[in-house]
């Protein structure tokens, strides 16, 4: 439901709200500009003490008033000279005319109305709502992606869309919430909606004597120049009429000839409300609160660029469900939970075999759960899990939510992973834990698919249909990812006199044939992964990249494993020969932003987007790099660029562990070990650590660190909660 009210109104509204915000934007400088051009009123300045200086040069003053960008400016007629001046505070002298900017006029009607009248004014209140529920939406989905509103201060983590997207929203988060809410306010008074503010003033009788020095008025002299709103002058030709004097506090009538105060009339409460809301949304009278609101503005245009493009790529890798049918009338509901899509297209295909079967099938995200969802007559969850046995993008509050709604419907729990993995579907068996404990019949124990085998797939639905009563026949072809040649341009060989053979395999984009030169690489940084397809596979390998685009090449490293059918085919090709591959981002194992020192730890082939991570560090942060091999004559991967690297001062230093070297034999842990104080030292100035390679090598560094961290009260959960501790292992 979030997502809903987030996601497709937000593109809708987009241009509008742009344009609001841009001009709202352009506004909220005025109020520093008019701040930093109107004269400063002197302190203990009366309204008597100008009112005296300004009629002395104009007999004809009808009117005092101090306007919205501050400036004081003086009505009069004069006879031979009628017009509207600005005024020094302190000596009353003539500034000017008073104008108003063209350009500002322009622009304030362009973000109050569009300039199309009542109209652009209903559609701008409409506008106000919008980003009303927008903001308060996203910062919902932000809290649950992040695990609750205490986390809403974790780093994010994702694409760079979703980085933007996220980190700009929290930021102008509380300033959108302010202008939608004053805007709301003010489009309501503008229609009615709110009762106008009417401070009906008391019939007064004036002494009609000669009206007396304006600068000797006792009422005028005790009020302060710096509350003037407006003073009007009484009628020279009506001996009975007075001087008005309002201000934020009220209205006062005053005797022209006594200056005495014959009437107060205080302002109402909804006056002095929408005082409040007018300075809140413009900022008029409190210039650093326009600057702040017009740098909460500024965030739109680019929060409805990048909510765009999550919009397009969520929209763009979801399957079309034909006949998806609504949530309370199905009596079967899929729920999904996948990270790079692929599970979407298994749901697809079990809903519309369920469909034909006569089901009202109902599928949506895992993150989508509600009570709704659970009142259905079955349940049905396909999930991938992702990382370290973590659940995906889709499913990430889906344990949360569940905790908090009734139904206990029968329910089946298929996973869907890579037996070659640790964590081989850990997700879903939490999934069905959690539906077991809550008290959900099981139409069926949990079962697992390895590397999206249509085999297996098919015989879950053979089992699901068992269950049902009904024959089920589930035909997936899973649909290969859209990969483009990379040509091997050269390789450098390691490993073989310890029987560990390990590759640095570097691929260009095949050459322009109207040029002759190589052709652009596809966007990717280190620590991204390439996926490669072997040939007369469907199943992509991955590995993670040990280069950026800038560098020209795409770089990998590549460990020869026996029965390895991709591993066995980058070993064997020859220079000049092509693979299919695309690239998938993976924002969650990069260095952090900032000039924290990183902690690198690998072994064998792991050391690939570290590598990475140093060559691209030149603006010479400190790194510090641990790294595990067999011999140093063998296999010592990267060892002259590391040696260049610490001479350039991209890397800081290196530690070096080789378990094949006699005597001086140790492994990765080891090096961790003995530098324990210093570690300590570099987490406790705020280090992040990264670590790639075997899982073995990872849990070993993961004891190892353990007393490194625990002085300095922490631990690695709490380290990897917040991606100070993070792992790409396999």
């Amino acid at each position: 439901m979030l997502r809903a009210l987030h996601g497709l109104p937000g593109i809708v509204l987009a241009l509008g709200l742009t344009l609001v915000a841009v001009t709202g934007t352009a506004l909220s400088v005025q109020p520093a500009l008019d701040r930093a051009a109107a004269p400063m009123v002197p302190a203990g300045t009366s309204v008597a003490d100008l009112a005296a200086q300004v009629a002395a040069r104009h007999p004809g003053i009808s009117a005092i008033r101090q306007r919205a960008d501050g400036s004081l400016t003086v009505t009069f007629d004069d006879g031979a000279a009628r017009g509207v001046e600005r005024v020094d505070p302190a000596t009353g002298a003539e500034r000017g005319p008073y104008q108003v900017s063209q350009t500002t006029r322009f622009i304030t009607n362009l973000h109050r109305a569009f300039l199309v009248g009542d109209a652009g004014r209903a559609l701008v209140g409409i506008g106000a709502l919008a980003m009303l529920a927008l903001s308060v939406s996203g910062i919902a989905l932000l809290a649950r992606r992040l695990g609750g509103a205490r986390a809403l201060l974790r780093p994010i983590r994702g694409t760079p869309a979703q980085r933007w997207h996220g980190e700009l929203g929290r930021l102008a988060v509380a300033g959108l919430l302010l202008s939608s809410l004053t805007g709301l306010w003010m489009s309501a008074g503008t229609f009615g909606l709110i009762p106008e503010a009417q401070e009906i003033a008391p019939a007064v009788t004036a002494s009609g004597g000669a009206p007396a020095p304006v600068g000797t008025l006792a009422a005028l002299q005790s009020a302060a120049l710096a509350d003037l709103r407006e003073l009007t002058f009484p009628d020279p030709s009506d001996p009975t009429d007075v001087f008005t004097l309002r201000t934020a506090a009220g209205e006062m009538q005053i005797d022209a000839a006594t200056g005495a105060a014959l009437a107060f009339t205080p302002a109402t409460t909804l006056a002095r409300i929408n005082d409040v809301i007018r300075t809140l949304h413009t900022g008029r009278g409190a210039w650093g609160l326009g600057l702040l609101l017009g740098l909460a503005s500024a965030a739109v245009p680019v929060l409805g660029a990048t909510g765009i493009v999550l919009w397009a790529r969520r929209r763009a890798a979801r399957p079309r469900i034909a006949a998806n049918a609504p949530v309370r009338g199905a009596d079967t509901v899929i729920l999904v939970g996948s990270e790079g899509h692929s599970t979407w297209g298994f749901a697809g295909t079990l809903h519309a075999a369920l469909t034909a079967a006569g089901h009202r099938v109902h599928i949506a995200a895992m993150n989508d759960v509600g009570a709704a969802h659970l009142a259905a007559d079955r349940l049905l969850i396909l999930t991938a899990t992702y990382g370290e046995g973590d659940a995906p993008a889709s499913a990430k509050g889906f344990l949360s939510h569940l905790a908090r709604l009734p139904g206990r419907p029968p329910a089946a729990v298929l996973g869907f992973g890579d037996r070659n993995f640790p964590h081989f579907c850990r997700f879903a068996q939490q999934v069905a834990d959690a539906l077991d404990a809550r008290g959900c019949p099981p139409l069926l124990p949990l079962k697992r698919v390895d590397r999206r085998s249509s085999q297996e797939f098919a015989q879950w639905g053979r089992d699901l249909g068992d269950a049902l009563g009904h024959d089920l026949k589930l035909s997936h072809m899973a649909e290969p990812p859209k990969t483009m040649p990379l040509v091997l341009a050269g390789r450098e060989l390691y490993g073989e006199a310890v029987g560990a053979p390990v590759a640095i395999l570097r691929f260009q984009a095949p050459l322009d044939p109207r040029t002759g030169a190589p052709g652009r690489l596809p966007a990717f940084a280190a620590g991204d992964l390439v996926g490669i397809l072997p040939p007369g596979e469907v199943m992509p390998r991955f590995y993670s990249l040990a280069s950026s685009t800038r560098d020209g090449v795409l770089e990998i490293c590549v460990r020869l494993r026996e029965g390895g059918r991709c591993s066995t085919f980058l070993h064997m090709l020859a220079p000049g020969g092509a693979i299919n591959a695309f690239i998938r981002e993976n924002p969650a194992f990069h260095p952090a932003a900032g000039r924290g020192p990183l902690i690198l730890i690998g072994a064998g082939a792991g050391i690939g987007p570290l590598a990475g991570f140093v060559r691209a560090n030149a603006a010479g942060r400190p790194v510090h790099l641990y790294w595990g091999g067999r011999s140093a004559a063998s296999d010592f991967l990267y060892e002259h660029e590391l040696a260049q690297h610490l001479a350039e001062r991209r890397l800081t230093s290196l530690k070096t562990a080789f378990s094949r070297d006699g005597e001086a034999s140790a492994y990765v842990q080891d090096r961790i070990a003995a530098d324990a104080p210093r570690l300590r030292e570099l987490v406790r100035q705020g280090a992040q650590i990264l670590v790639c390679g075997g899982r073995d090598m990872a849990d070993a560094v993961t004891r190892a660190f353990e007393p490194v961290v625990r002085p300095l009260g922490l631990d690695l959960p709490s380290l990897k909660s917040c991606g100070r501790y993070v792992e790409d292992v396999y």
